[in-house]
């Protein structure tokens, strides 16, 4: 990456993503999905001072599927991940990627003024950061 080009979160993240309440069962929450590329549900707060969740489609696949557990029978809340690490959209993608690493993550939630904008990924990084692509 060029030493004077500072890439932005903001610029390689996805700003369109799902959002599904704790109390969903995990069956209804893939259901209702309205983008299939995605890989990631936010959990709604419960409140003001909640904070957001998030569920992988991994986490699924290890919690439930693998488990042997009916989707209908599981709740989004007993299989998420809350709290989560969040980015601020300001970030040099290098930062991100550099605390993705840290700290074994592959994507997370990118939040202004205490609401998520966007969620970025490490392939987000890689195939948008790294060669400028549009986002889109």
């Amino acid at each position: 990456m060029n030493k004077g080009l500072i890439i932005r979160v903001r610029e390689v993240m996805k700003t369109e993503f799902d959002i599904v309440d704790g109390m969903d069962t995990v069956a209804n929450a893939l259901c209702t999905m309205r983008h299939v590329e995605t890989k990631t549900l936010i959990v709604k707060k419960r409140h003001e001072d909640d904070e957001y969740g998030m569920l992988l489609v991994s986490d699924i696949a290890r919690h439930v599927l693998a488990m042997d557990r009916a989707p209908e029978r599981v709740n989004v809340y007993e299989i998420m991940t809350k709290p989560v690490l969040t980015v601020a959209p300001e970030m040099d993608v290098r930062y991100c990627a550099r605390l993705f690493t840290q700290f074994h993550l592959s994507r997370a939630p990118v939040i202004e003024n205490r609401e998520i904008i966007g969620i970025i990924s490490l392939t987000d990084i890689a195939l948008r950061g790294l060669c400028k692509v549009p986002v889109g």
